[in-house]
Protein backbone atom coordinates (compact mmCIF):
# COMPACT_ATOMS: atom_id res chain seq x y z
CA UNK A 1 0.00 0.00 0.00
CA UNK A 2 1.04 3.91 -0.40
CA UNK A 3 3.14 5.11 2.73
CA UNK A 4 4.36 8.74 3.11
CA UNK A 5 6.70 9.22 5.98
CA UNK A 6 7.48 12.52 6.94
CA UNK A 7 10.42 13.66 9.47
CA UNK A 8 12.64 16.53 10.11
CA UNK A 9 10.06 18.29 12.45
CA UNK A 10 11.13 20.29 15.61
CA UNK A 11 11.07 23.42 17.88
CA UNK A 12 13.77 25.66 16.16
CA UNK A 13 14.03 29.83 17.01
CA UNK A 14 12.58 32.04 14.47
CA UNK A 15 14.95 33.02 11.93
CA UNK A 16 16.24 28.98 11.70
CA UNK A 17 16.35 26.94 9.33
CA UNK A 18 14.63 22.59 8.82
CA UNK A 19 15.09 20.40 6.02
CA UNK A 20 11.95 18.42 6.00
CA UNK A 21 11.72 14.89 4.81
CA UNK A 22 9.34 12.48 3.10
CA UNK A 23 10.17 8.74 2.29
CA UNK A 24 7.08 7.22 0.20
CA UNK A 25 6.33 3.56 -0.70
CA UNK A 26 4.14 1.93 -2.57
CA UNK A 27 3.95 4.49 -5.57
CA UNK A 28 5.88 4.54 -9.08
CA UNK A 29 8.00 7.34 -7.04
CA UNK A 30 9.75 8.73 -10.31
CA UNK A 31 6.23 9.08 -12.47
CA UNK A 32 4.49 10.94 -9.36
CA UNK A 33 4.11 14.67 -8.50
CA UNK A 34 4.77 15.19 -4.42
CA UNK A 35 4.04 18.17 -2.79
CA UNK A 36 3.99 19.37 0.56
CA UNK A 37 1.29 21.03 2.58
CA UNK A 38 0.73 22.85 6.12
CA UNK A 39 -1.74 23.35 8.36
CA UNK A 40 -1.54 25.81 11.38
CA UNK A 41 -3.72 25.81 14.33
CA UNK A 42 -7.21 26.93 13.68
CA UNK A 43 -6.55 27.00 9.88
CA UNK A 44 -7.21 24.91 6.61
CA UNK A 45 -4.34 23.16 5.27
CA UNK A 46 -2.32 25.00 2.62
CA UNK A 47 -0.26 24.10 0.02
CA UNK A 48 3.24 24.79 0.30
CA UNK A 49 5.27 22.82 -2.49
CA UNK A 50 5.32 20.82 -4.99
CA UNK A 51 7.96 18.96 -7.32
CA UNK A 52 7.08 17.68 -10.63
CA UNK A 53 8.49 14.27 -11.68
CA UNK A 54 10.60 16.10 -14.00
CA UNK A 55 11.89 17.72 -11.14
CA UNK A 56 10.29 21.22 -11.65
CA UNK A 57 9.58 23.08 -8.66
CA UNK A 58 6.49 25.26 -8.06
CA UNK A 59 6.65 27.42 -4.34
CA UNK A 60 3.37 29.06 -2.15
CA UNK A 61 3.82 32.95 -2.48
CA UNK A 62 3.59 33.14 1.49
CA UNK A 63 6.90 31.15 1.40
CA UNK A 64 8.99 31.65 -1.93
CA UNK A 65 12.70 32.63 -1.26
CA UNK A 66 12.68 31.26 1.99
CA UNK A 67 11.60 27.31 0.79
CA UNK A 68 12.77 25.03 -1.47
CA UNK A 69 12.00 21.66 -2.82
CA UNK A 70 13.60 18.93 -3.95
CA UNK A 71 13.42 15.49 -4.68
CA UNK A 72 16.26 11.82 -4.88
CA UNK A 73 13.99 9.56 -6.95
CA UNK A 74 16.58 6.70 -5.83
CA UNK A 75 15.43 6.82 -2.52
CA UNK A 76 12.20 7.81 -3.11
CA UNK A 77 12.03 10.85 -1.11
CA UNK A 78 11.40 14.31 -1.37
CA UNK A 79 12.73 17.51 0.54
CA UNK A 80 11.74 20.43 1.94
CA UNK A 81 13.82 23.40 2.94
CA UNK A 82 12.59 26.03 5.06
CA UNK A 83 15.03 28.99 5.71
CA UNK A 84 14.40 32.38 7.57
CA UNK A 85 11.44 30.63 9.86
CA UNK A 86 9.45 32.93 11.54
CA UNK A 87 6.41 32.26 14.05
CA UNK A 88 3.74 32.23 11.58
CA UNK A 89 5.40 28.99 9.94
CA UNK A 90 4.42 27.08 13.40
CA UNK A 91 2.24 24.09 11.36
CA UNK A 92 1.86 20.20 10.89
CA UNK A 93 3.45 19.57 7.63
CA UNK A 94 2.18 16.90 5.42
CA UNK A 95 3.45 14.97 2.30
CA UNK A 96 0.96 14.73 -0.38
CA UNK A 97 0.71 12.50 -3.77
CA UNK A 98 -2.23 12.03 -5.67
CA UNK A 99 -1.99 8.70 -7.76
CA UNK A 100 -3.94 7.93 -10.93
CA UNK A 101 -5.53 5.10 -10.84
CA UNK A 102 -7.21 5.54 -14.77
CA UNK A 103 -8.09 7.84 -17.04
CA UNK A 104 -10.82 9.10 -14.68
CA UNK A 105 -9.85 8.01 -11.28
CA UNK A 106 -7.34 8.95 -8.92
CA UNK A 107 -6.72 8.72 -5.37
CA UNK A 108 -4.74 11.10 -2.79
CA UNK A 109 -2.57 9.98 -0.12
CA UNK A 110 -1.52 11.58 2.81
CA UNK A 111 1.49 11.68 5.29
CA UNK A 112 0.95 11.38 9.08
CA UNK A 113 2.45 15.13 9.19
CA UNK A 114 5.33 16.32 11.42
CA UNK A 115 5.41 18.88 13.34
CA UNK A 116 6.85 22.13 13.11
CA UNK A 117 7.52 24.90 15.86
CA UNK A 118 9.14 28.20 15.50
CA UNK A 119 9.35 29.91 18.60
CA UNK A 120 10.04 33.85 18.50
Amino acid sequence: QVRLVESGGGVVQAGGSLRLSCAASGIIFNQCHMNWYRQAPGKTREWVAEVRNNGKANIADSVKGRASVSRDDTKNAVYLQMNSLNPEDTAVYYCHVRVRLSPWRSQEYWGQGTQVTVSS
